[in-house]
């Protein structure tokens, strides 16, 4: 097809193949953008829980609150999903970075989709002045990773989380090691949480439940052994 050119030329250029094959790549790409989920409309009102938590870093408690919209509300596949997180304490000194966290986590929940993959990368956060234990011996590295323990469990309770429990072969074996342990070292004090007090701290399950038995480490609340 012949074009008719009115205006004088004053600069050309030569479009080779591979530059009609990028632009035609790109325009494939923008055609298949995939929407993981409808971006979510705040409703007049929202259901939701909050969440005290104390920890030795913070000389105040903090108290989360994570509100949740209900999705399909009034049919069998009625189910809630978290909307926004507000978190609020006495104690000022973390008010900036936490003010930013919420806002941030808050825009990932209303997008819709899977947001389920923020417990792993808040609890991932480690606090290069060292974490703590809370209670039960379980290892918390940061204040961060605390805030994503709280929305593990809120995740859990609205059914959006299944929690991994060890399968009957699995409790079974710990039971036994645990009785074990117990037996061989009966005159030996405990903790609160029933571990002997110089147990080391599990990779798995970050529980200060870790013993040598035979020659092996094997904790003795999720039952992971370096033997197995």
């Amino acid at each position: 097809m012949a074009i008719k050119i009115d205006k004088k030329i004053t600069s050309y250029n030569v479009v080779s193949e591979d530059d009609k094959a990028a632009q035609a790549a790109a325009a494939q790409a923008q055609t298949n953008i995939v929407q993981l989920g409808e971006p979510l409309s705040r409703p007049e009102k929202l259901v939701g829980n909050t969440y005290k938590v104390k920890t030795p870093v913070t000389e105040h408690a903090l108290y989360i609150t994570i509100n949740d919209v209900v999705v399909n509300e009034g049919t069998p596949q009625e189910h809630r999903r978290p909307f926004e997180i507000f978190i609020n304490s006495k104690n000022m000194e973390h008010f900036q970075w936490i003010v930013a966290l919420t806002r941030v986590m808050s825009a990932v929940f209303r997008k819709g989709g899977d947001v389920t993959f923020l417990v792993e990368e808040l609890r991932s956060v480690f606090d290069p002045s060292g974490g703590y234990f809370k209670k039960g011996g379980k290892y918390i590295p940061s204040l961060v990773a605390e805030i994503g323990e709280v929305v593990e469990q809120h995740l859990l309770e609205i059914g959006m989380l299944s929690k991994s429990i060890p399968d009957q072969h699995q409790q079974k074996l710990i039971a036994e090691k645990r009785a074990e342990y117990m037996e061989k070292h009966a005159h030996e004090p405990t903790n609160d949480e029933g571990f002997p007090p110089g147990a080391q701290l599990c990779a798995k399950c970050s529980t200060k439940a870790a013993i040598i038995m035979d020659g092996c480490l094997t904790c003795l609340n999720c039952g992971e052994s370096k033997c197995s």
